[in-house]
């Protein structure tokens, strides 16, 4: 894919990515998005197929921005990473643009196909921290990435939308540690 393309599909992934989350998947048209990032309508089609493959390149985007890249490195140096990509995402300096990606994963959209792909990304995300925690993945260790991936939502709403202070304004230093402990203890079974 061009430089040209590849820009044009991260405008219109970012254009969608707005028009979603304050809309709403429902109320969002193709033409409106399009519109925003200022090209051709014909142009989601082409590069998304259509407008569900446009929402789903938008989550895809969230989950790549959370660090749930797939790892070969050793389960210690894995669990290290992606709790350190976790932490790292929610210690940064929040902003706007963090909240609404999350919106798209915790609002429902009102559309079965959408919310469909909305749960099938989070279980996605779930199952690749687990495999990075135990390797093989069990209903308990599932669980448990499901509630650490809801923790980090969680405090990364709370930061950004809400503001909820000491915890919207703490340093990366006051956040990282205690969120660590919790997590890595949360993952592992281990405190």
């Amino acid at each position: 894919m061009s430089k040209d393309a590849e820009a044009t599909r991260m405008l219109l992934v970012q254009a969608a990515r707005r028009r979603f989350a304050f809309d709403g998947y429902r109320a969002t048209t193709v033409r409106d998005i399009a519109a925003d990032a200022g090209v051709n309508v014909a142009l989601i089609n082409r590069y998304f197929v259509s407008k569900e493959g446009l929402f789903r390149a938008c989550l895809d985007r969230v989950v790549q921005d959370l660090g749930a890249e797939e790892s070969s490195a050793p389960r210690a140096v894995g669990l290290d990473r992606a709790l350190g990509d976790l932490i790292g995402h929610i210690v940064r300096s929040p902003s706007d643009e963090d909240s609404m990606q999350l919106m798209l994963l915790v609002r429902s959209s009102g559309d079965d196909g959408a919310d469909a792909i909305r749960r099938e990304t989070l279980r996605r995300y779930a199952e690749r921290l687990a495999t990075v925690v135990g390797g093989s993945v069990t209903d308990e260790l599932l669980l448990r990435a499901e509630i650490a991936l809801s923790v980090v939502l969680g405090m990364t709403m709370l930061r950004t939308s809400t503001r909820v202070e000491p915890l919207a304004t703490a340093s990366e230093d006051e956040i990282a540690r205690p969120l660590d402990d919790a997590l890595r203890a949360l993952l592992t079974g281990r405190s």
